[in-house]
């Protein structure tokens, strides 16, 4: 069906070299792609919302231990909380959709938000990991490898709270993108003002971002 659609959109463009009046069934073939898009986007974020909330809250949990880098006498807790929030953000379920090769067929804003939460879950995951291999390295490493370790850690943490900054993003702008795009009078049932709402709130700075803001920079 999309791939029709795309085939539609492209006859529509070619006719429209030689047909003035093509540009504005051009233009509402455009904004119906886009809005099914951005339907086929929330439905998936909103699919994801379970399963983030995990990550967040085990996330939040950590991140105080680390969040200034790693202290000279790591605290016990900080290997088994880093460890967990890994794991719930390794647990994700990212959906093919998102997938790069997949979410470049997107159009509109439902491309931009596929990519937040692509980036999302590249940066939290493997931050995550990241920095519970340092932590490991420095607790029973080499003396070398701990320095370097302890050196490096920085990069990590500040992945982590770039991931859920960026997370944090995708609220605000899927609601401008709704309104943009016609809102309730434009998308019916396909997707309601009460489901962008709950998206809103689901992905939003008071609910994903970390605090407090990283206090190590890299080589610090």
């Amino acid at each position: 069906m999309r791939v029709r659609a795309r085939l539609l959109l492209l006859g529509i463009a070619l006719i429209g070299v030689g047909c003035g009046g093509a540009q504005t069934t051009s233009s509402a073939a455009e904004l119906r792609l886009q809005r099914e898009d951005l339907v086929a986007v929330s439905r998936s974020l909103l699919s994801l919302r379970a399963g983030v909330a995990r990550e967040v809250a085990a996330a939040k949990k950590a991140w105080p231990l680390i969040a200034d880098g790693l202290p000279a006498q790591t605290p016990a807790s900080a290997l088994p909380s880093v460890t967990a929030a890994g794991r719930a953000a390794a647990s994700i379920s990212q959906p093919r959709l998102f997938d790069e090769a997949q979410a470049a067929s997107l159009t509109g804003p439902a491309s931009q938000f596929a990519g937040q939460f692509r980036t999302f879950d590249g940066l939290s995951t493997r931050g995550w990991e990241l920095i519970g291999a340092a932590i490991e390295e420095i607790e029973h490493g080499s003396p070398t490898g701990g320095r370097f370790a302890r050196d490096n850690v920085a990069l990590y943490i500040n992945s982590v709270y770039d991931g859920h900054f960026t997370l944090a993003q995708i609220g605000k702008q899927l609601r401008l993108a709704y309104a943009k795009l016609g809102g309730p009078a434009a998308f019916g049932s396909a997707l309601s003002q009460g489901e962008i709402d709950a998206l809103s709130s689901a992905y939003s700075e008071a609910a994903q971002r970390l605090h407090p803001h990283p206090g190590v920079r890299l080589g610090s």
